[in-house]
Parts: structure tokens; C-alpha cells; sequence
């Protein structure tokens, strides 16, 4: 549980916002180049530029540092996923706009280097790797959930919502995020196509038949 903030760490916190951003950049640098183990308050600072009671000042220990670097990634999240966009068109119209959403975070450096260095450093500090799912975990129930209600207006016949949300998101990341994070050269094949590929292949599958719906009126 966080400890609260008193005000005057609040205003001293506020004052130091140009610090805090340097030394959040500086973490995010060492932690990828040399692991989240590795590098100790002092190389922080170092990094980062500031003193030594600056860094304390802001951030007691690197465990909150990360805390600090985790809610940019649920940010960048909410971003991404904004609320409603299940509203947003049909079941096809809907699941493009996830998907160039899950693509265009690909292509963020941050996000990209954050989860690079959770998958490095999640064996010697396994909470590292629940943190990080604990923040993703909501957006992946959202997309549970909207395939539920497909299902359950007879436009698409998804037995397991959860199975078929990680297979669509799956398929997504085995061309675009996987090969960045292996070191591997991606695939070269355009991002439409990723998508457009993606969508076919999974409604083509879960997408129930006309003849077997249940006399709704429900745009698939």
C-alpha cells in the first residue's frame, strides 16, 4: 500500500517536476541497458544529474521509481483504449480500431522499453511482472467482456471470450511486438495487412453464421 504524501512533500514534489522527469528518463535508460538489479540510487542520480537528496526527495527507493514508470505505462493504456470505443461500429469496425490501437503502441519507444525490461528482470523480481499485469490485465477484460456480449448477441459464438481475446490480441503481437522484443527483424509486411489479416482470420472463425442467430438485428 502507498504511504501518503504530506503537503509539504506534495509542493516539494511539484517543485522538483523537472528533476523527477530526468530521473524517470535516466531509470528507464539504466534499467534496460543493465537490469533493474543493477543499478543502485547513487548511478541514478549520477544519470539523472542531481544530487543524491534530490533523488530521495522524490523517490524513497528505485521499487517506487518503477511504481512512477508503471503508471506512465497505464496511462499510455487508457490512452490507447479510450472508454466507448466498444460503441464505436459494428464488431468488425471495432476490433480494427483495437488493433491499430494494440499496433500503435508497438511503436512507442517507452512502452516498448518498459516491457523489455520487465520480461528481463521479472525472474529475480517476480513483482515486477504482477505490477506490470495487474495495470494491462483491466484492458484485456474490456476486450473479455465486448466479445462476451457478442456472443451473447448472437454475432460472434465465442465459447471462451478470455481464449479468443488472447488469440486476437496474439496474432497482433506475433509480427509486431515479438520480434522487437527477441531482437529479431520484424516481418515485412505492412500494418494494414497485419490487421486487416488478423480481423478476417478471427471472425472468419467466431463470427456466427446468419442462418444460426436467433432472429436479433445486430450488425456484425
Amino acid at each position: 500500500m502507498k504511504n501518503r504524501i504530506s503537503s509539504n512533500e506534495a509542493v516539494g514534489k511539484a517543485r522538483g517536476g523537472g528533476s523527477r522527469e530526468a530521473i524517470v528518463e535516466a531509470a528507464e535508460r539504466l534499467f534496460l541497458e543493465r537490469g533493474f538489479g543493477s543499478v543502485t540510487m547513487d548511478e541514478l542520480a549520477e544519470a539523472a544529474g542531481v544530487a543524491r537528496r534530490t533523488l530521495y526527495n522524490q523517490f524513497a527507493s528505485k521499487e517506487e521509481i518503477f511504481r512512477e514508470m508503471l503508471l506512465r505505462v497505464s496511462g499510455q493504456l487508457e490512452t490507447a483504449f479510450p472508454p466507448g470505443i466498444e460503441t464505436q461500429g459494428d464488431a468488425e469496425d471495432v476490433l480494427r480500431l483495437i488493433a491499430r490501437m494494440i499496433l500503435g503502441l508497438h511503436k512507442n519507444p517507452e512502452y516498448l522499453g518498459f516491457l523489455r525490461m520487465v520480461v528481463a528482470d521479472s525472474r529475480q523480481f517476480p513483482w515486477i511482472a504482477e505490477e506490470l499485469a495487474a495495470v494491462m490485465e483491466p484492458q484485456t477484460e474490456r476486450l473479455v467482456r465486448y466479445l462476451a456480449h457478442l456472443t451473447a448477441m448472437d454475432i460472434l459464438d465465442c465459447r471462451n471470450p478470455m481464449l479468443a481475446a488472447h488469440q486476437f490480441m496474439g496474432m497482433l503481437n506475433q509480427l509486431s511486438l515479438w520480434p522487437w522484443m527477441t531482437g529479431r527483424e520484424r516481418v515485412p509486411v505492412p500494418e494494414e495487412d497485419i490487421i486487416e489479416e488478423t480481423i478476417r482470420m478471427f471472425l472468419q472463425h467466431y463470427r456466427r453464421p446468419r442462418s444460426k442467430r436467433h432472429g436479433r438485428d445486430s450488425a456484425a
